[in-house]
Order: structure tokens, then C-alpha cells, then sequence
């Protein structure tokens, strides 16, 4: 079931992210009404916030693949400082 989950996770973000590019696009333009941009751009904001959450929830089920010394391997979990 967890599968399941995370495929869903992935199409609702990838929904909101096509969405909130549209809502980009849109405000962009410069021709929506006040009352609608104001609409497109707090929907945008919560849109982000979501995509981070996704992102953020993402990241923490990365896991990556680390040789000790002694030649064996194992896999911990990411952390954004062993990117330097």
C-alpha cells in the first residue's frame, strides 16, 4: 500500500506544480482582474508550500549508498550535508 501512497504523492505533485506554472503564466500576462490575481496568487502560494512539503518529504526517504573503509557497503539515510 505505501506504493500506492507515494504514486499518488507523485501525480498530486506534479498536479500542483503543472498548476501552479499555469497560475504563473497567468499572472504574468497581467490581464486577469485584481480580484482574480489576488485569488491566483494566494492559490499559488499555497500550491508552493505544498510542492515544498512534497519535496521535503521526498528528500527524507532518500537514501544513499555509502563504502566503509573496510570495503563493505551500507546505506544511510541522505542528509543534505554530505553534499559538500
Amino acid at each position: 500500500m505505501a506504493g500506492d501512497k507515494d504514486k499518488t504523492s507523485i501525480a498530486d505533485f506534479e498536479k500542483s506544480l503543472d498548476e501552479l506554472e499555469k497560475l504563473v503564466r497567468d499572472l504574468e500576462q497581467g490581464e486577469l482582474p485584481l480580484e482574480q490575481s489576488l485569488a491566483a496568487f494566494e492559490r499559488g502560494i499555497k500550491l508552493t508550500r505544498e510542492c515544498q512539503s512534497a519535496l521535503k518529504s521526498a528528500e527524507q526517504r532518500v537514501e544513499q549508498l555509502i563504502q566503509n573503509s573496510d570495503g563493505s557497503l551500507e546505506t544511510r539515510p541522505f542528509s543534505a550535508d554530505d553534499t559538500h
